[in-house]
C-alpha cells in the first residue's frame, strides 16, 4: 500500500511566538511603513522611466474621474508613478493593509479601508460593500479610484465582477494600468505573483484603452467587458516588461 503523505510539520511555539509578538506591537507598521516609503523612493530615483502613450495625462484628462485598474501584485510601485494619476484606493483591514494605507498616505494618496472575498458573504463581513459604495462616492465626488482587477486569493490576473459592476454602476470608465520594472524580485509562492521592483532599472509603466460598461448591460454583456477588461490588463502587462528589456 502506498504510503499516506506526510502532514508538513509545524514550527515550534519558541520560534513562532517572537514573530508573533513583534507584529502585533503597535510600532512595528508604522516602523515597516517608514522603511517601505524610503525604499520606494529609492527605486523610484535610481529607475529609468518609460511611459507609454507618453501624453497619457492629455488622452484621459477629459474622461476623468475614472476607474484605474490593476494587477494584484502589480502594484507596489503604483503609490510613486510619475503620470500624476492619483486615486483612492481600497485596501483590506489586515497587517498588510494597514502597512500598504500608511505607505499610501504618505505620497498623499487616500485610502478606503475594506476588502471583498469570493463568496458575496464572505465580502459583506469584510465590509466589501461599504467599500464599494465608497468608491462610488469618492467617483460622484470628481475623484479617481484605484482598485485591483482580481480577487484577493483568487485566480492570479483573472479579472472578477466587482470592477466591472463599479464602471457600471458609475458610469465612469475603467483605464487599465501596468508597471514593469527590468531589475525585479518575483515571490513565486504567492497567489498573485508579488513583483518587487528594484533600484538601478529601467522601469515602465503602460496604459491601456478605456473601457466602459453601459449602465443597462446585460449579464452577458457585464461577462463580455472583464473579458475585455482582463485581455487589456495581460497585453499592456506584457508590453511594460518588454519596455523594459527584460520580459516577463
Amino acid at each position: 500500500m502506498p504510503k499516506s503523505a506526510k502532514k508538513p510539520k509545524r514550527l515550534p511555539k519558541w520560534l513562532t511566538r517572537p514573530g508573533r509578538q513583534l507584529t502585533s506591537s503597535r510600532y512595528f507598521a508604522p516602523a515597516v511603513a517608514r522603511l517601505a516609503v524610503w525604499y520606494l523612493k529609492l527605486t523610484f530615483h535610481t529607475n529609468k522611466w518609460v511611459v507609454e502613450p507618453d501624453d497619457i495625462l492629455d488622452r484621459v484628462a477629459p474622461e476623468l474621474p475614472a476607474i484605474a485598474a490593476v494587477w494584484h501584485g502589480q502594484h507596489i510601485m503604483l503609490p510613486v508613478i510619475p503620470i500624476g494619476l492619483k486615486g483612492a484606493a481600497m485596501i483590506s483591514k489586515n497587517l498588510d493593509g494597514e502597512i500598504t494605507a500608511r505607505v499610501a498616505h504618505a505620497f498623499g494618496a487616500e485610502t478606503i479601508r475594506a476588502s471583498g472575498g469570493r463568496a458575496a458573504t464572505k465580502a459583506l463581513e469584510k465590509g466589501g460593500m461599504v467599500g464599494f459604495l465608497e468608491m462610488l462616492k469618492v467617483l460622484e465626488k470628481g475623484e479617481n479610484v484605484l482598485q485591483t482587477a482580481d480577487i484577493p486569493k483568487g485566480a492570479a490576473r483573472r479579472a472578477g465582477p466587482g470592477i466591472i459592476l463599479l464602471a457600471k454602476r458609475s458610469g465612469r470608465p475603467i483605464i487599465p494600468l501596468a508597471v514593469a520594472s527590468s531589475r525585479r524580485k518575483t515571490i513565486s509562492r504567492a497567489w498573485d505573483r508579488t513583483t518587487m521592483n528594484l533600484p538601478f532599472g529601467k522601469s515602465a509603466i503602460c496604459v491601456g484603452k478605456s473601457i466602459y460598461v453601459d449602465k443597462n448591460a446585460s449579464d452577458a454583456e457585464l461577462e463580455d467587458a472583464r473579458i475585455v477588461l482582463e485581455n487589456e490588463l495581460n497585453r499592456i502587462t506584457k508590453r511594460a516588461y518588454e519596455l523594459t528589456g527584460v520580459p516577463e
